[in-house]
């Protein structure tokens, strides 16, 4: 399987490479070929969605999305698919999944540690905002922890760093973001 990791000058890709390749993955730079694109996610909104547009990411996600080719988005790369976040004064994302990034209010900001994941077991997260959509499918301490939308699926907490859970739910997630 060929993965296109769609870096924007910070993040968490050098982990995310080495937690694909790990799986089996080819990485590729040509995202519109690839046959999984990720958005990884570590750094600030407005930065990352300057990277993303500065390499063209920005409409080669838009245009895979709108031809049901997939996509898997991690932590930030989660809050960038949706319309907008709050992250940096406000900053419109790329409008894959209708929903908002809010900064976490109450309990521990940044959010940083292993939580439950629904009955799936504990995952590693690091975020001080939250998504807010409709297409959420799984929660964690009643946060959004994964949104899917057609090709799309997105998760909050961090596979790449979450061990042997992490790791088959990175698999899964690239297998079914297929479909």
């Amino acid at each position: 399987m060929n993965v296109a990791i769609c870096g924007y000058g910070a993040g968490n890709v050098r982990s995310v490479e080495i937690a694909l390749r790990r799986l089996g993955a080819s990485i590729t730079d040509d995202v519109a070929a690839a046959d999984v694109a990720v958005l990884p996610g570590v750094g600030s909104a407005r930065a990352a969605m300057a990277g993303l547009r500065e390499r063209g990411h920005d409409e080669a996600l838009r245009e895979r999305f709108g031809a049901g080719q997939p996509i898997v988005g991690i932590c930030l790369g989660l809050q960038l698919a949706l319309d907008w976040t709050e992250e940096d004064g406000g900053v419109q994302g790329l409008g894959l999944v209708p929903g908002r990034a809010l900064r976490l209010g109450g309990g521990r900001v940044p959010r940083m540690g292993w939580a439950e994941v629904g009955e799936h077991g504990a995952f590693y997260f690091a975020h001080a905002y939250a998504a807010e959509t409709e297409h959420a499918t799984e929660w964690s301490e009643g946060v959004v922890a994964e949104a899917r939308l057609g090709s799309f699926v997105g998760c909050q907490f961090h596979p790449e760093k979450s061990g042997a859970l992490g790791a088959r739910y990175l698999e899964e997630a690239l297998c079914l973001s297929r479909v």
